[in-house]
């Protein structure tokens, strides 16, 4: 109110206004970043009434004393009437909780703020935020965190759960479970989403005959009983040559092929690690293989019995294969459909005692060198191998359950945390962490909101389930609210598989949220060894992509909504992951700081939580994309003469990152110009902000059959990596080239890419698409 009566007089007097400098936006180095400086530039004023009295026709200016005198008394009236309106607004504000604030001279009483009703058409008035500074509510984090609760929870929970399968009656109780606890935080709504899903689970028998095994085609015919199964597997029996073929990655499969081994009709043995089950499936059936035998090698997991099976699935996707691009809420509504990731061939896993006699009936040449897991490794023989693959589809319920804290500003903006719930077996590394993570971190948010912190925007807190069939209930989250997830959805944050060890911090993620980790990394000590998590700026050339197996990926690659998952593990993974001895007692002598780094898992997670509910702007780094798009540009470059043998030109692509670049140099100018106070002007910059990473999804394939449609991180010919990929096949002229299926491709990603630039630059009379 002084401002404006300020600026009043300021007019009176001088004719020309002061006007404020923006809000500065940058981020401060102590870590305020929601601090804002209002400056009064005064002397940038009267620097610019100067050069504009400069350029003005000069007239001699009338002194006039009456004036003088008339200007005074409106200046005095000006200052009485604003005391007079502090003063009334004082005592209307000490008399407001008693609704006694008289509005008018005839005793007719006002209804406060407090007493309207609930359906009120007015705007609710907003309580200001609390001035608590960044190191506030560290101290406030700190104080509430409890390593403690977080290594009892995981006790306790394994003590209970010791069996927790998806859509069991245990899973449905462990969610009912969670469901309380979240109701005891007092948050502001718990509710719980319910999917009826396909799983496949081994049956041991049909008509009193062991279903899943193995045999050797010699005189004795040497039959070998599987103990696990591979989720999704052909229910069928193949024959062929045993061959090995390491982790079956494609550059396996490639260095077989130039040893002149068949892989044509095999059946293929390989090693787990690197890639997922569904990967390396893959790769076998592109090479014709006709089943895959998967086992635990010594040389990775050289602590696990050797009688131990590993479990995983083989569908190339995630969520309900039998329901792909749509929820799963009520099978009877929607017409039989199948995944396109589902294999066509048997897959199974066995123990590695069972591999090495499979290796010892093996004749052929010796592994190339670091492919041998085990001794007596070879890669190919004369020996045929039968696999049969009998498993059971069954429809389970799974429950997915959600606790949500609203924010005050923008309560329909929300970050989600979320964590597996199931496991194939105890899980304690695989759902138990991630578990009593999620629900320390909901508890010690709940206790910050009620201790004084007001969140700008809100926290969807979610337990799912199915998880170890391929993040099902997540994904059938994402598939039934696709159409406006993105639009209110900031980040996702990933729980599950926290802390493996104790050596390294890995993190995976959208290069949207590369900032927030790295002040995240500065803000948090390692727990074990004090140190910063932050080393040096190079962090980000060690960030994995997020992987198919990772829950956070449907929410990047599918839904385009940021996404991270970290882990504090070791340069090998966790050995007992997957398998039957994932329980709390192994996973606590494997990792005697289990407490500590949980702690920090927690700590993590929750300042990453406060800054993208806190600040004005959202706190996501749009610019890192430019630095993706220069990259990938570049490794276009050197083709550029076998673009001109066909009459192509990289001038479009070129003129699309300029347009992105443009869009949010932008951006970023109309953020420095923006007052932060002004509610409307930041929900519109921010609603740009959130679009970036959508409008990396290509627009030019179905969901259904190209669920993973992100440009960057997705799978599928529209993916800038096929495109790169493609066009070296026309280099070596191998005969793999499609030139009709590579114009599509350079076409496509050039207008997705301009896609997101128009998106990011807002308005439509901002946007030039003229090349």
């Amino acid at each position: 109110m002084m401002d404006h009566a300020r600026s009043a007089i300021s007019n009176l007097f001088s004719g020309e206004p002061l006007s404020y400098t923006r809000f500065s936006l940058a981020r401060q180095m102590d870590g305020d970043s929601s601090h804002v400086e209002m400056k009064l530039a005064a002397d940038e004023e009267d620097g610019g009434e100067s050069n504009i009295e400069n350029n003005r026709p000069h007239f001699p200016k009338r002194k006039t004393i009456g004036g003088n005198i008339c200007f005074g008394i409106i200046a005095i009236t000006i200052f009485f009437l604003i005391g007079f309106m502090v003063g009334y607004l004082g005592y209307c504000k000490q008399l407001e909780t008693n609704g006694k604030c008289s509005s008018s001279s005839n005793g007719e009483t006002e209804q406060t703020e407090e007493s309207l009703p609930d359906d009120s058409p007015g705007e609710t008035i907003m309580e200001p935020q609390p001035a608590l500074s960044w190191n506030d509510l560290k101290q406030m984090l700190s104080k509430t965190l409890d390593a403690e609760k977080l290594i009892n929870t995981v006790r306790t929970l394994s003590e209970k759960y010791s069996s927790h399968e998806a859509g069991s009656k245990e899973d449905e109780m462990f969610g009912y479970f969670i469901y309380q606890q979240f109701r005891d935080l007092k948050m502001d709504k718990v509710w719980k989403d319910k999917h009826y899903v396909k799983l496949q689970f081994k049956s041991r028998y049909v008509d009193n005959q062991v279903v899943n095994v193995v045999t050797i085609l010699n005189e004795s015919n040497d039959l070998m009983e599987m103990n696990g199964y591979v989720a999704y597997s052909v229910n069928s029996t193949a024959n062929g040559t045993l061959i090995y073929a390491n982790y079956g990655s494609k550059n396996d499969f490639e260095q077989l092929k130039s040893q002149q081994v068949t892989i044509d009709g095999s059946m293929v043995l390989v090693r787990a690690g690197k890639l997922s089950f569904a990967e390396k499936v893959e790769n076998a059936e592109a090479y014709n293989a006709v089943g895959v035998l998967i086992y635990l090698a010594r040389g990775d997991f050289d602590i696990i019995d050797a009688d131990i099976v590993p479990f995983g699935h083989a569908h190339l996707g995630t969520g309900d294969p039998f329901t792909p691009g749509f929820p799963s809420f009520n099978h009877t509504q929607f017409p039989p459909s199948q995944s396109s990731g589902l294999p066509t061939i048997p897959v199974q896993t066995i123990s590695r005692s069972q591999a090495l006699k499979l290796f010892s009936k093996m004749n052929g040449a010796d592994c190339p060198q670091g492919w041998d897991g085990d001794s007596k490794c070879k890669i190919s023989s004369e020996v045929n191998v039968r696999l049969t693959v009998n498993n059971v589809l069954e429809e389970r319920k799974l429950l997915n359950i959600f606790g949500v804290v609203k924010g005050i500003d923008e309560p329909d903006r929300y970050v989600v945390i979320g964590a597996q719930r199931d496991a194939w077996g105890p899980g304690a590394a695989k759902s138990l962490v991630g578990t009593s993570l999620l629900l320390e971190v909901a508890r010690a948010y709940s206790d910050l909101v009620k201790g004084g912190y007001k969140p700008r925007r809100s926290v969807v807190f979610a337990s799912w389930s199915g998880g170890e069939f391929g993040a099902v209930g997540a994904t059938e989250w994402l598939e039934g609210y696709l159409s406006t997830l993105h639009q209110k959805a900031i980040t996702y944050i990933n729980l599950d598989t926290a802390v493996l060890g104790s050596s390294n911090f890995k993190v995976s993620a959208s290069p949207l949220l590369y900032t927030l980790i790295e002040k995240t990394m500065k803000e948090v000590n390692h727990p074990v060894t004090g140190t910063a998590l932050f080393r040096d700026t190079n962090w980000i050339s060690e960030v994995e992509p997020l992987t198919l197996d990772n829950a956070a990926y449907p929410f990047l690659a599918y839904s385009g909504i940021p996404s991270v998952s970290f882990c504090f593990c070791e340069n090998k993974a966790y050995k007992y992951l997957g398998t039957s001895l994932d329980s709390y007692n192994e996973l606590i002598k494997s990792i005697p700081q289990l407490k500590k780094l949980m702690y920090g898992a927690a700590e993590v997670t929750s300042q990453m939580v406060i800054r993208l509910t806190r600040d004005h702007e959202l706190y996501l780094d749009y610019e890192r994309y430019n630095e993706e798009l220069f990259s990938f540009v570049k490794k276009l470059v050197p083709y550029m003469s076998n673009l001109k043998e066909m009459n192509l030109s990289l001038q479009w692509l070129f003129s699309a990152r300029g347009d992105f670049s443009r869009a949010t140099r932008d951006l970023t100018n109309d953020l420095f110009r923006t007052d932060t106070a002004n509610r409307l002007v930041n929900r519109e910059i921010n609603d740009r902000i959130m679009k970036v990473e959508y409008s990396l999804l290509s627009p030019y394939v179905s969901p259904k059959e190209s669920p993973f449609r992100h440009i960057f991180w997705g799978s599928g010919s529209h993916t800038l990596s096929a495109l790169l990929d493609h066009i070296k096949h026309f280099n070596k002229r191998d005969g793999n080239f499609n030139e009709t299926l590579f114009r599509n491709q350079l076409a496509l990603a050039t207008w997705t890419i301009q896609g997101a630039a128009n998106a990011l630059a807002g308005n439509i009379w901002d946007i030039d698409n003229e090349f």
